[in-house]
């Protein structure tokens, strides 16, 4: 008898700690069958992020909407653009046409100089020795142009005598109506050791056009001094000049 409930006392102590140790688990006597559930309770629980990956998705719909914003506002910029563009075409294409109309305006006011528009005078000088001055005025309505420097010919000679090239203008000596133009001539060598001398009664000037020994229209056929002008192989003369001290200072 003392035996049995020894083994007795041993299996229910047995069957005691079995128990506590199972409620320590949390599972209770329900060994295999309560781990299932737990199993799809987890699985379950995954469609939570899914869902929030859609929300991404709708915030990534949100910032597609930005570049219809912004083409919007690069078709304002465009639109400024084409403003600008339109001004300053504008702008700069009337104001070449104006300097245009300008120069055209400018050039049918101006003509050369010559015989029919001008009084050409002829006077010897005393200073410098053996030179003559000859004076142009422009007698017309508008501006003309004294353009390179007189062809000068006494009565019937067959040569043209040349001009200095030191005396040339940095620009063509222009003459509003009513003012003068003047060119020296130096009619012989002071030391006499030019040839050919003769003494000429008759003078014609004739003028150049816009290109050298070109037509420049009438020539003018001035008075010369009773007694003429003594000239020889020397003769030259000075390219037209806006101030008569340059004519003479040759």
């Amino acid at each position: 008898m003392r035996i049995r409930r020894t083994s007795h006392l041993l299996a229910l102590t047995a069957l005691t700690a079995l128990a506590l140790t199972a409620c320590e688990d949390g599972t209770g006597v329900q060994d295999e069958g309560a781990s299932h559930p737990a199993s799809s309770t987890a699985t379950a629980a995954q469609p939570t992020p899914a869902t929030d990956k859609g929300t991404g998705t709708g915030t990534g719909t949100g910032t597609g909407t930005a570049p219809t914003k912004d083409t919007t506002g690069s078709t304002g910029s465009s639109g400024k653009t084409g403003g600008n563009t339109g001004a300053d075409t504008g702008g700069n294409t009337g104001g070449s046409t104006g300097d245009k109309a300008a120069d055209d305006t400018a050039s049918d006011t101006r003509v050369l100089c010559n015989g029919s528009n001008t009084k050409v005078t002829a006077q010897p000088v005393a200073r410098p020795l053996n030179h003559m001055l000859l004076t142009v005025t422009n007698t017309g309505s508008k501006t003309c142009d004294l353009t390179y420097y007189p062809v000068v010919r006494f009565d019937e000679m067959q040569w043209v005598p040349q001009a200095a090239k030191e005396t040339q203008p940095q620009a063509v000596t222009t003459l509003a109506p009513g003012e003068s133009g003047y060119a020296g001539v130096l009619l012989s060598a002071a030391d006499g050791s030019g040839d050919g001398g003769q003494t000429a009664e008759k003078l014609t000037i004739a003028f150049q056009g816009y290109t050298p020994n070109s037509d420049g229209g009438a020539s003018a056929t001035p008075a010369l001094p009773a007694k003429g002008v003594y000239y020889d192989s020397s003769l030259a003369v000075t390219y037209w000049q806006q101030d008569m001290d340059d004519a003479l200072s040759w």
